[in-house]
């Protein structure tokens, strides 16, 4: 029973079959916006079908790149590289609900000649941007903002390389800086606190880019020009994060994943949920552009529980809610510490996740950094939000598999913000 807003998820006894799943978010912005910047042409198989990644494809259209998808079974995206410098837009640069593309596709803006403006909904102009602002300023840019908030106002400028110390982890930021540093007169270094998903570093070096790592710190030289690629997107490893932890619900379950990305700053939800009694193997592993593909099997068995804190906090980020949504189920529950930047993404997802934990009956402590989550509890369906959140709607219609009578989860539209089939792929691989 579904309306246009509402998704109700019945109890399950099992889940079991073989999925394949949409391309990376993270790789699929990365790519779009470097085939954009390279010379020539270049072709995206796979893209990820998600409203974030699309909202990357409008800005650039609207910066000048041609671009069109072909139809097909596959989601197809051909890109005829602008070289690094674009158009003027004759209009705002609507970024929807996405975050990434406002802070990635910033630091090329502010390398170009002209004056943008990017805004998004409600949700992303809330979301702080002093992030991006203050390194890209002190690289020549001017931006005005809302208190630090979008909308972004940026006077492109011939910009100058600097070396920046991130005073917070963000794969995000880091990749801004990547791609204004490519646009610099000269070398920038940026340096990390923790080591974050380098997913901007392996596409810049697959598009042609030379940049030098050292330890948490990076380098790149200004003026190098991109050639454009021909990839397949791995499947999206946090979208498989909602039916790995459905599977780890139910000891015997089986489910293979192919075409799974298996980068290993993203693959510590892997080692986590290996931690917590899932019993997983990789099969057919390779390397495509940089980035490791392959299938996972995953069988259930008895559920433990886990404390995510300092770095695996940091690469588990987008993975978190579903860890927390499970956690009453585990042995003897999950902690989650140093998770501040979760209170400022497409909800306060600490204070999400608490409240439709207590609304299913769960007992909850809700940190200023994180959450502790008993073990061991028995939750009830109940009606609960998805508070906008893509990755809340998903999360709790996980938890909503365990539980004791019927969910319904307010709002479940939000999903498509990162994957459209998702309600009925999780229906064709439940058995009840």
């Amino acid at each position: 029973m579904r309306s246009e807003s509402d998704v109700t998820v019945c109890p399950a006894r099992n889940v079991r079959g073989s999925v394949s799943l949409p391309g990376d978010k993270s790789i699929s912005h990365r790519y779009a916006m470097l085939a954009a910047l390279a010379d020539g042409p270049s072709r995206l198989a796979n893209y990820s079908t998600g409203a974030d990644c699309a909202s990357t494809l409008g800005c650039l259209r609207s910066l000048g790149v041609k671009w069109e998808r072909k139809d097909g079974a596959e989601s197809v995206i051909e890109v005829q590289g602008s070289g690094l410098a674009f158009a003027a837009p004759s209009e705002v640069l609507d970024c929807g609900n996405s975050g990434s593309t406002m802070r990635m596709l910033s630091g090329i803006a502010a390398g170009q000649q002209f004056s943008s403006e990017m805004a998004g909904d409600k949700s992303l102009s809330r979301r702080p941007m002093e992030r991006v602002i203050v390194p890209l300023t002190a690289m020549g840019a001017k931006i005005a903002s809302q208190n630090g908030c979008p909308p972004l106002c940026i006077t492109g400028a011939q910009l100058t390389g600097i070396n920046y110390k991130m005073p917070v982890a963000s794969a995000q930021v880091k990749t801004c800086l990547l791609f204004a540093g490519l646009l610099a007169d000269s070398e920038t270094c940026i340096e990390e606190p923790l080591r974050t998903r380098d997913h901007g570093e392996v596409a810049l070096r697959a598009f042609g880019a030379q940049l030098d790592r050292k330890g948490n710190e990076m380098r790149i030289r200004g003026g190098q020009r991109l050639r454009g690629i021909e990839a397949r997107v791995p499947g999206d490893l946090s979208s498989a994060a909602f039916f790995l932890c459905a599977a780890a619900l139910f000891p015997g379950s089986q489910l293979t994943i192919t075409n799974l990305l298996m980068n290993p700053t993203r693959a510590r939800l892997l080692d986590i949920l290996a931690q917590m009694g899932l019993r997983i193997s990789v099969t057919q592993l390779e390397e495509v552009h940089g980035e490791l593909v392959g299938t996972l099997q995953v069988e259930g068995g008895r559920l433990k529980g886990a404390t995510i804190a300092g770095a695996d906090t940091a690469a588990l980020i987008d993975e978190i809610p579903v860890l927390a949504a499970i956690a009453p189920y585990t042995e003897p529950g999950i902690e989650v510490r140093d998770a501040k930047e979760l209170r400022v993404k497409e909800s306060d997802r600490i204070a999400s996740l608490a409240t439709n934990l207590r609304t299913m009956g769960a007992q909850v402590e809700e940190l200023q950094d994180g959450l502790k989550i008993p073990g061991g509890q028995s939750l009830h369906g109940a009606k609960l939000e998805s508070f906008g959140d893509h990755r809340i709607a998903m999360a709790f219609s996980i938890a909503a598999l365990r539980a004791q009578g019927d969910t319904m989860i307010h709002g479940s539209e939000c999903a498509a913000i990162s994957y459209p089939a998702f309600f009925s792929t999780l229906e064709a691989l439940v058995e009840r």
